[in-house]
């Protein structure tokens, strides 16, 4: 659970990264103010087809090749790199693709994770382990947000108003133009996903066996295992109520053969 939660923290960490900023990202490098509606247009859309591709993906792909979500996981998180450079090296028009890339994985993460918790670890501390895995959100989001981008920005800031020879008034916001802004930021969040990656792809190899065999079987045998269960129960209490009518039954004769 510790490496899945390392990986999370790093992958879910870097693309909230980048939804978080992306405002500030565009007014940075240069793009139009109505652009920024767009980009949250974007991430919002594929953040959903992130979620449903990903679900029925993934679980057709096991179904049919015996692909591990493990696996897919950390592919996820190596394409999410590609945005996170666009950032850096402010491509032409990258912030848009950019957007897409970084809505679908962010959203794509999500469905991966709780279903990999819940086959490897099983459903009995299904609840515990979800809101543990939930955690690296947050988590990831301090460190690469706040700590890193947001220190390096308002680091960024302070040079160029130095350069210019403006002294900060108190209680006012810094602002940062040029692609230097978040270069540095999404440098250091794009070899933090790949390690992130890494992480993951440790458990796509201690994991192999398992995705390789039947994983639904035992979950097969606990659901018939509850359906006789319930059986055997529904028949002991059809037993007990047919006994019980019966002494009733016959008790109500012996009444009337007395009188």
């Amino acid at each position: 659970m510790l490496i899945l939660f390392l990986a999370t923290i790093c992958g879910v960490g870097g693309t909230l990264t980048a939804i978080d900023n992306l405002g500030q990202i565009g007014s940075s490098l240069g793009y139009p103010t109505r652009s920024t509606g767009t980009f949250v247009s974007l991430v919002s859309i594929w953040n959903y087809l992130g979620r449903v591709v990903t679900g029925f993906g993934s679980e057709i792909l096991l179904e049919r090749y015996k692909f591990p979500r493990t696996l897919m996981l950390t592919i996820i998180l190596v394409i999410s790199c590609a945005g996170h450079l666009l950032i850096a090296f402010n491509v032409p028009n990258g912030l848009y693709f950019a957007s897409i890339i970084i809505g679908f994985c962010f959203g794509a993460q999500w469905p991966l994770l709780f279903a990999i918790i819940s086959e490897i670890f099983g459903l009995k501390y299904y609840s515990t382990l979800y809101n543990f895995g939930s955690v690296a959100s947050p988590i990831g989001g301090y460190l690469l947000n706040v700590r890193v981008a947001g220190h390096l920005y308002d680091k960024e800031a302070r040079k160029q108003m130095a350069a210019l020879g403006l002294v900060r008034k108190p209680g006012e916001d810094l602002n940062c133009n040029g692609v230097k802004c978040y270069q540095l930021a999404f440098l250091i969040t794009t070899f933090a996903t790949l390690f992130g990656a890494f992480v993951s792809f440790i458990l796509v190899v201690r994991t192999r066996k398992f995705y390789r065999s039947d994983i639904y079987k035992k979950f097969r045998e606990e659901a018939k295992a509850a359906e006789t269960e319930m059986a055997m129960d529904n028949g002991m209490m059809t037993m007990t109520t047919t006994t019980i009518a019966t002494t009733e039954v016959k008790g109500g004769q012996r009444k009337s053969e007395t009188s």
